[in-house]
């Protein structure tokens, strides 16, 4: 098992009119990833608008925000057992037999144009065998082909800037492999979460964004960027791409400071907590 704790500060600076905020930085829940105690902080007498999606798990909050500063911090203590499967034994899932829950990430969206991708897709990835090492071959060919460089993109690049450029973070290797993956009508989605494990030479702790593919019976985490440790990924939310779960939806005039992360992992072998480590089993914290 795997125990992290977790903390997010967030500070904001609001001008002389109020503002809205939709935050998704509360930790799913599912039975892979419990959630054992949390907490919320306010910096202004406001109370916040709780709602989970019944469909992803995914929790958002809604604030209404006085002028001044705003802070938030989410704390939480996550426990993660997750489920691990030999990737060979993956494989991939016709069209035909997929849950309708699931459909929907094999079409085109707004960062992720698959339906641009096609040919390209079908060119280095149609002949090699379905399954997971098809999967793992597009997160490999995403890696290769792009370098991770802050500050290189922005809210509006997609899958297909980042093929062109072939530079970005790690919402950007994830849009392309998610792109490439439904080019192939393989069911990808978009998963956000904190970079456990990457390396201080990146920058400070940070959100992160890596790829969720369906394979079997559900969904397999895959980390295009390779910038972190996938088994110590919590995840907040799931959807088609980044625009569906962005940690924080601003609406008015607000000054961010750039978040504060930590997330530590616990280890004592007394009560089998272990270290997140790279593995070479398929992780999943899915349902």
């Amino acid at each position: 098992m795997i125990r992290l704790e977790l903390q997010i500060d967030l500070t904001y600076q609001i001008d002389q009119y109020e503002a809205d905020f939709v935050f998704n930085i509360h930790a799913a829940h599912t039975r892979c990833q419990v959630i054992t105690a949390e907490d919320l902080l306010l910096s202004q007498p406001i109370a916040p608008q709780m709602y989970t999606d019944p469909a992803t798990g995914n929790r958002y909050m809604r604030l209404h925000a006085l002028a001044g500063e705003l802070k938030v911090t989410y704390s939480a203590t996550v426990e993660l057992t997750h489920h691990r499967a030999e990737p060979a034994q993956l494989t991939e899932v016709p069209v035909r037999d997929l849950p309708f829950a699931v459909i929907s990430y094999i079409y085109p969206s707004r960062y992720c144009q698959s339906d641009r991708l096609y040919k390209l897709a079908n060119n280095e990835f149609g002949q090699l065998p379905w399954g997971h090492s098809r999967v793992e071959a597009i997160r490999n060919w995403v890696n290769r082909r792009t370098s991770f460089t802050s500050n290189t993109s922005n809210s509006t690049t997609s899958a297909v800037d980042t093929l062109i450029e072939q530079v970005g973070v790690c919402r950007d290797f994830t849009h392309l492999m998610i792109a490439l993956c439904r080019a192939l009508n393989i069911p990808a989605r978009f998963a956000t979460g904190t970079d456990y494990g990457a390396d201080p030479i990146l920058g400070p702790p940070d959100f992160h964004a890596y790829v969720e593919a369906y394979l079997g019976d559900r969904w397999y985490i895959f980390d295009p960027s390779g910038t972190a440790i996938p088994m110590g990924f919590v995840r907040f939310g799931t959807g088609r791409d980044a625009a569906d779960v962005a940690f924080a939806t601003i609406f008015g005039g607000v000054k961010a400071q750039a978040p504060v992360i930590r997330a530590l992992a616990v280890e004592d072998s007394a009560r089998d907590l272990v270290l997140p480590q790279h593995c070479n089993m398929a992780l999943s914290t899915d349902d």
